[in-house]
């Protein structure tokens, strides 16, 4: 886990005075982080080398303007021979080409910044979508988003901004010393006063608003939550006469906010005049002791005025480093988020292909699995599903039902025992080939932002269009797709938000079908249809289902009646098994399930 701490941050036209400090994350290994991300730079040197050579002219002629604009003062003053002429215009053409290289460092950066985030972005992805069921199962699905988003845009934007600004400022702090140095050491240490009232006021300052900074994120996050909250359970809220209390609720939560945000905004609003005060201070300091050499002949009038403007070139790239520090720090710790995934090894393909020319019986072998060590889900679990015959699983919840899917998919690997098609182990089956043969629909209906056709064509892409006709006709879809106002050509936006959650039920099945498998798993296939559409869909599934090997996980008993075996589990065993009569006679656990959904018994 990354330590979170408090420091300065404020990319320059990305951020105003309020958000100038925020809370950031430290890499727990920053050499690693920095080597690893020196790489992808190394993939990158024209354009590096490209973009370092731009900054360094920049730099050079931001250093060098401000003594030729020395010499053209002390031209005019006497104090230099020489002609004006050509001293202003060289003066112009040393500023036209500091803005040239400005222009082109913000151009090669933004594109050296965007040719490797495509890499490290595309290499995340790639990796996100070969990593084993059990990751993301362990791993909040925001947090991994965070990392493909959020952190890849905080590389983007220090590669982009704070990098070239950082050597540009070191760069500029070096040569500026040294200039001023040059011209007069005295008047030099003299303006460094400043610095330190700067770094000393910037430690003050900055403590309190990180502090209130703080709060108000914190108070806001609670203020967001809570209209979210009052939002989506509004029915609830006025069901039970809540408005008032939620109202004020709300507004103490907003009274906080309002008081962290003044504060917030205060403090870090003097940041600004308090940084001019006292540049004004190193200004007068300037004049005056400038004045005073100037009187006794150790400088000239136009070194002066070319002392004023290094003292304001010299403390500018301090606050900018102060300020990117902070930045620098949150794109490293995202970077080392990022490289975490990439370091994840991805799912194990290899393996022998399931043998095709064989019927599709599936055998549970005494086998025990837990999801975490010490906590067994499954044990000694045996079972033999012959082949073309419908198995169903019931059970309470928590029973290891959709365990047994999970394993028969390899999405989760053994931790003893074993799993056989046809009496070949899975485990050494490639994944690839297993899921060719294998057909599932969950509970969870899940459909992408596509066409109806191209959701239906996801399970077998290579499906005729007699193959898809006919899976719409088994799953009782035509009907409803017809309706659709582009038919199978109609987009689902939002993964199906824009139909209703039985018509996405349907087209899941419709999938299923149009794999055509050899072994099909229903879980829970129909918990969002309703009870008409129930019968007609199970009818179909009669028909399906003829010839293949199929897994039937269900809470509403009534649709696995005529399953050819009926398994029920407790606490990870088989506690009975038989026909659907057969348990009802038994008058044991299927019974007691039985019974409490069909002849109203309490729960």
């Amino acid at each position: 886990m990354t330590d979170k701490k408090l420091v300065e941050r404020n990319i320059p036209g990305m951020m105003n005075r309020s958000t100038r400090f925020a809370e950031v994350e430290h890499a727990e290994n920053v050499g690693a982080t920095l080597r690893r991300i020196a790489a992808y730079f190394a993939r990158e040197r024209a354009m590096v080398a490209a973009m370092l050579g731009v900054v360094v002219l920049g730099t050079l002629c931001g250093v060098y303007a401000p003594s030729l604009q020395s010499r053209a003062i002390d031209i005019i003053a006497g104090a230099a021979t020489g002609q004006l002429a050509p001293a202003v215009l060289w003066m112009l053409l040393v500023y036209l080409l500091y803005s040239l290289c400005q222009l082109l460092q913000g151009l090669i950066s933004a594109r050296l910044s965007q040719r490797i985030v495509k890499r490290l972005r595309g290499e995340l992805f790639g990796r996100i979508i070969d990593l084993p069921v059990r990751y993301l199962d362990a791993h909040s699905h925001g947090d991994v988003m965070s990392r493909m988003t959020n952190d890849i845009e905080n590389i983007s934007t220090t590669v982009s901004q704070s990098l070239p600004s950082l050597f540009s400022g070191v760069l500029t702090v070096l040569g500026t010393v040294a200039i001023m140095l040059v011209y007069c050491w005295q008047l030099a240490l003299l303006s460094c006063v400043t610095v330190l009232l700067t770094l000393l006021a910037t430690k003050l300052l900055s403590k309190n608003v990180r502090k209130f900074s703080r709060r108000r994120q914190m108070l806001l996050g609670q203020l967001n939550g809570a209209v979210e909250e009052m939002i989506s359970g509004y029915r609830t809220v006025v069901a039970y006469n809540h408005q008032d209390a939620t109202t004020r609720e709300f507004c103490e939560t907003s009274d906080s906010l309002t008081k962290a945000g003044i504060k917030t905004d205060v403090f870090s609003g003097v940041m600004g005049p308090v940084m001019n005060c006292i540049g004004n201070i190193g200004f007068v300091i300037i004049a005056a002791f400038g004045g005073y050499f100037a009187i006794t002949g150790r400088i000239s009038v136009g070194v002066i005025s070319a002392f004023i403007v290094y003292a304001k070139q010299f403390s500018r790239p301090i606050n900018e480093i102060a300020q990117i520090y902070g930045q620098l720090q949150t794109a490293i710790a995202g970077a080392e988020r990022v490289f975490t995934v990439l370091d994840e090894a991805g799912e194990d393909m290899s393996g022998a292909e399931l043998a095709a020319d064989r019927g599709a019986s599936v055998e549970f072998d005494h086998v025990n699995f837990s999801y975490l060590p010490g906590h067994p889900v499954l044990r000694d679990f045996s079972l033999r599903v012959p082949s073309g015959k419908k198995v169903a699983l019931v059970g309470a919840t928590g029973s290891g039902k959709t365990t047994v899917v999970n394993l028969l998919m390899r999405f989760y690997d053994l931790d003893s025992g074993a799993i056989r098609i046809d009496g070949q182990d899975i485990d050494g089956v490639a994944r690839e080939s297993l899921r060719r043969d294998v057909a599932i629909v969950l509970q969870d209906t899940v459909l992408f932002t596509d066409t109806v056709r191209n959701n239906l064509l996801y399970a077998n892409e290579h499906a005729t269009a007699e193959q898809l006709e006919s899976a719409v006709d088994m799953s009782r879809c035509r009907d409803m797709i017809s309706h659709l106002p582009q038919g199978y050509d109609t987009l689902l936006t939002s993964a199906g938000a824009n139909i209703s959650q039985g018509q996405r039920q349907l087209l899941a099945i419709a999938r299923a079908f149009v794999a055509d498998p050899r072994i099909l798993i229903l879980d829970e296939a129909t918990s969002n249809v309703d009870t008409r559409t129930e019968k007609a869909i199970q009818s179909a599934m009669q028909r399906i289902m003829q010839g293949r090997t199929s897994i039937v996980i269900a809470h509403r008993l009534s649709t696995i009646r005529d399953s050819d075996l009926i398994v029920v589990l407790d606490q990870g065993r088989i506690v009975e098994q038989g026909s659907h009569e057969e348990l009802l006679r038994r008058k044991g656990k299927y019974h007691e399930l039985y019974m409490t959904q069909f002849a109203g018994f309490a729960t």
